[in-house]
């Protein structure tokens, strides 16, 4: 059984950040893939970022440059720091992590940017 947990998210005004964290739990030997997505009211589920086991990381254009995503190993959790944030990424995040062949996803955290 894996669970992910997320927190992080908030109300914020248009050009402050926010850090989200999605910390991974359970029984596994390691985890491949981790990244998030988003999903905004009316709008499909679209990737926001992906890092590697290695560190490699990708980004959707909409993001690059504002956003930064990382992970610790150690502690399963992979994070994604969010600059400069514009009312247009307003929406639910939602993390998730690849183990072996399985895609395990979060409950969602609420991201509200004001104008």
């Amino acid at each position: 059984q894996v669970q992910l947990v997320e927190s992080g998210g908030g109300l914020v005004q248009a050009g402050g950040s926010l850090r989200l964290s999605c910390a991974a739990s359970g029984t596994f030997f390691g985890i491949d893939d981790m990244g998030w997505y988003r999903q905004a009211p009316g709008k499909q589920r679209e990737l926001v970022a992906t890092i590697t086991s290695g560190g490699r990381t990708n980004y959707a254009d909409s993001v690059k440059g504002r956003f930064t995503i990382s992970r610790d190993n150690a502690k399963n959790t992979v994070y994604l720091q969010m600059d400069s944030l514009k009312p247009e990424d307003t929406a639910v995040y939602y993390c998730y992590a690849n183990i072996i062949r399985s895609t395990y996803w979060g409950q969602g955290t609420q991201v509200t940017v004001s104008s």
